[in-house]
This record gives C-alpha cells, structure tokens and sequence, in this order.
C-alpha cells in the first residue's frame, strides 16, 4: 500500500527517504513540500496526507479541535528554545523579568511549539507571561483556535526584524534573525538548555507523526509498521553521531551531541514512556498558556496500540 506522506528531510528519517529503510508492507510516497509548515496547515485543514510530520503543538491544538488523525510517538525534532528569544543588542543585560508589560513578537501563529517552548523558559526564568503583549506575525494552523486576549496581530506588511529593530517590539521568539544588531536574551542558550535537561530531564520535542485516523480502523498493523521504520532509521543516525563526535558539529547535530554526551543515551527516543516527562511539562505549558482548555490524556494522544512502543 502506497502512503502520501510529510515530512521534512534530517538525520533521523534520511534512511527512509533514501529508501534504505521502508516500514513493512508499505510504500511512503513523499510528497515535495518545501516550506514544511504549509504542510502543516495542509494536514489540519485539508486532511491531505496519509502520514504526516506535524509540530507538537499545532497537533494537540488540533487534536482538541476534533482533528481526524492521531500521533504515534515518534519524535522526529527535539531542540532547545532559550535561543529563540532575540533582543536589539543595545538593550543587553535584559532579563525575563525586565519584559514584563513589553510587546514580545512571535513567529508565525501563538501556537506555534518553538514560541511555546521559549516562552516557558522566559516563565522559568521569572517572567510573567500574562503581562506581555504577543504579537503573532502570522495566523493558527487551526482555524477555530481563539488565542488569549493578550495575542494581537502584528501590522501587515512589517516583519517582526523590522518591527524590533524600529522599537517597536522589545523581543521576538522564534523570528532566527541574523543581524548585528540583534543577540540572544539569553547569553549561552544551549547551556542554558543543557542545564534545564540536566536538572529536570526535560528535553523539548517539536515534531512527532501523524496518521490518519481512518488508516489506522482499516489496517492496524500499520502504526507498528510506521514505527519500527521510523526508530531504525532514526537508530542509524544516532550511530552516524555517536562515531563522529569531532566537536565541529552545527545545529540539530551539534545539539544531539551535547545532549548524548550529558546524558549517556539516546537524545531521540521513541515512544510515550521514554519521553513522558517531556510530554507533561509541555501539556503544562500548553494549557497555561491557553493553547489547551482541558489537559488531553496520552491514550487519546496517542494511537492506543503504541503506548509500550519503545524505540
């Protein structure tokens, strides 16, 4: 059976789209979606892949909203968040605290995960987040989603660069600006991170994968199949790291690196109790932030066949 399916490629699935890894009696057919986000917004609103690669958040947004798919655990994009919080360089020495009754812009929707995930860092760190001001630059993946009164849209036609660069917003999240005006809040965001995961054993996941509720009645043998392939292509890359740890590694390789070498283990595991601390602490952050009205159980999360999957 052939399968239309999303998703982005990285390390963890890059066997699979090579095709040197393929889930058992099933053909993935990728499809060419090169802003994985429209994506997205395709598979919430237009149900229009068999599977899909999906942001943690969108999903349980749509999930509450009567979205008719649901996730596995595989958690294809864990990352760190302090980064994403961006001030003009002029005002460093900022805190958290110091954007209390600030306008913060966010990236794209206000339930987007990387906006999620750094805002509860912006809340550890001593920052009262129903006093700030967000503005979203773009619209929800989920139509029906009502953001709290304290989201406003940003002004159409301006970006969130030049709306911080103008003073017109103190910080933005999740906006990856690359000027020289514009620095990190956070001084050493990946050891800030590190810290968190070393005192907690929370490490943020953004992406896992969704099917299609109707596939999944017709045949259940496919979310086990879905699953090994994706952990063994998964699997292969965590080698590939673990035998090149040469130091000169960047982004999501450079993260996972510093997280196997902390934590002794695999920095991407599959599965619900692998990562269950991680699930919670975002569930907490989603319904604190009004993103979720009631706090989702992680058998209506999940297809209930792959809550014991390990992977």
């Amino acid at each position: 059976m052939h399968l239309s399916t999303l998703t982005r490629l990285q390390g963890a699935n890059r066997a699979l789209i090579t095709g040197s890894v393929a889930p058992a009696g099933y053909t993935l057919d990728f499809v060419d979606e090169p802003v994985l986000v429209k994506g997205f917004r395709k598979m919430v609103r237009n149900l229009e892949y068999d599977v899909a690669e999906m942001a943690l958040t969108t999903y349980l947004t749509a999930k509450e909203h009567g979205a008719p798919f649901t996730a596995l655990p595989i958690f294809l994009v864990r990352d760190f968040h302090h980064g994403a919080v961006q001030i003009r360089k002029a005002d460093s020495g900022m805190t958290a605290p110091d954007l209390a009754g600030k306008r913060v812009g966010v990236n794209r929707g206000y339930t987007v995960t990387t906006g999620v995930w750094a805002r509860a860092a912006l809340a550890e760190a001593g920052l009262d987040l129903t006093s700030v001001t967000w503005v979203r630059s773009g619209d929800e993946h989920v139509a029906t989603y009502v953001p709290p009164a304290n989201v406003v849209q940003a002004p159409e036609g301006r970006t969130l660069e030049e709306l911080l660069l103008a003073g017109e917003l103190d910080a933005v999240i999740g906006a990856s600006i690359d000027h020289p005006d514009v620095v990190p809040l956070f001084a050493d965001p990946l050891r800030a991170g590190l810290d968190v995961l070393r005192d907690t054993g929370v490490f943020p996941i953004n992406h896992l994968v969704v099917v299609k509720d109707s596939l999944v009645a017709e045949r259940p043998d496919l979310p086990r199949a879905i699953f090994d392939a994706f952990t063994e292509a998964k699997r292969r890359y965590v080698d590939e790291l673990r035998a090149h740890s040469d130091g000169a590694k960047k982004g999501q390789d450079r993260t996972l690196t510093a997280v196997m070498e902390l934590t002794g283990s695999d920095p991407l595991p599959y599965g619900v109790e692998g990562s269950r601390v991680t699930l919670e602490k975002l569930i907490d952050n989603a319904m604190t932030q009004g993103i979720l009205t009631e706090r989702p159980a992680f058998e209506s999360i999940f297809v209930p066949s792959t809550l014991g999957m390990r992977g």
